[in-house]
């Protein structure tokens, strides 16, 4: 099986729609890697994303109890700071939970073999 120069990892190209593979068959691929900084960097982005939608129902409920407390300032300070923390801390979380994972999953896929996905042509 030749490789195509305009591949840089020397593996074999995907088979294209006009080989074997007729519209509408599936085919399986293997997952057997995946590059942690990028599995961490998209981890992360999520993590901030959940952590945004955290915040919003955080700060509500602070301002909800700092408008039944005795000091309103305070209560709607600490709502603040903590609703614009949480999705900063989520996101830091995030990175570091995918980049391990993602170490984790390539020492697991090279001793079972990696997650088995079926595509549709």
């Amino acid at each position: 099986m030749s490789v195509p120069p305009s591949n840089p990892y020397g593996a074999p190209a995907a088979a294209s729609s006009t080989d074997a593979f007729s519209r509408g068959q599936m085919r399986s691929l293997r997952l057997k890697q995946v590059d942690p900084l990028s599995c961490a960097k998209m981890m992360g982005a999520l993590y901030l994303l959940g952590g945004l939608v955290l915040a919003v129902f955080f700060a509500f409920v602070a301002l909800l109890g700092a408008a039944g407390g005795n000091n309103i300032a305070a209560g709607m300070v600490g709502g603040l700071i903590g609703a614009i923390l949480m999705p900063l801390f989520y996101g830091v979380l995030g990175f570091i939970i995918g980049l391990v994972m993602a170490f984790l999953y390539n020492l697991c896929a090279g001793v079972i073999g990696g997650i088995e996905m079926q595509f549709e042509e």
